[in-house]
């Protein structure tokens, strides 16, 4: 009988701190975030609502970006995915060799800035609404910056290149 009463005390014990565990990690879960359908600390594409190996899409203000390309899989997806975004960025060194924590920053015909990220890898596609932009990249200490022009229908495409060696 005694036996009992605290096998019962045990098992209620174990599941009031499971549910308190259970609450405390759901609040967390939810804490506000930049980054749409993931965290900013996992930008790998695993299970992520975009599929086929793309890497979180990211929000900041009104534009919506994705950058990566690390990986074999999502270097394949967003090389296949540049045709449905309006600007698509690459950033490579000697020998094609691919870079990533790339800054960008992106500013409109009136230099106000629309996007200012560090990119992931070498491929950064983004959201843009027409019109005409510059976009800054910064690789180490060497910036670069360059004109491009968003069309309506379309796509506009930049490619930085640094010696790095």
């Amino acid at each position: 009988m005694k036996t009992q009463r605290n096998q019962r005390r045990i098992v209620a014990a174990a599941v009031a701190v499971a549910l308190t565990l259970g609450l405390a990690g759901g609040a967390y879960a939810q804490q506000a975030s930049e980054t749409t359908g993931g965290t900013t600390t996992d930008q790998s594409s695993a299970g992520n609502a975009n599929g086929g190996g793309l890497p979180q899409i990211q929000q900041q203000g009104d534009v919506s970006f994705v950058s990566g390309g690390v990986g074999l899989d999502e270097s394949k997806a967003l090389q296949q995915a540049q045709s449905q975004w309006p600007l698509s960025l690459r950033f490579t060194g000697p020998g094609s060799d691919f870079l990533a924590d790339v800054h960008v920053r992106v500013v409109d015909a009136h230099n106000g800035e629309v996007l200012s990220t560090t990119s992931r890898g070498p491929y950064m596609l983004v959201k843009l609404r027409p019109g005409r932009y510059t976009v800054h990249a910064q690789y180490k200490d060497r910036d670069q910056s360059k004109p491009v022009t968003v069309p309506a229908k379309g796509t506009a495409r930049a490619a930085f290149y640094w010696n790095t060696q």
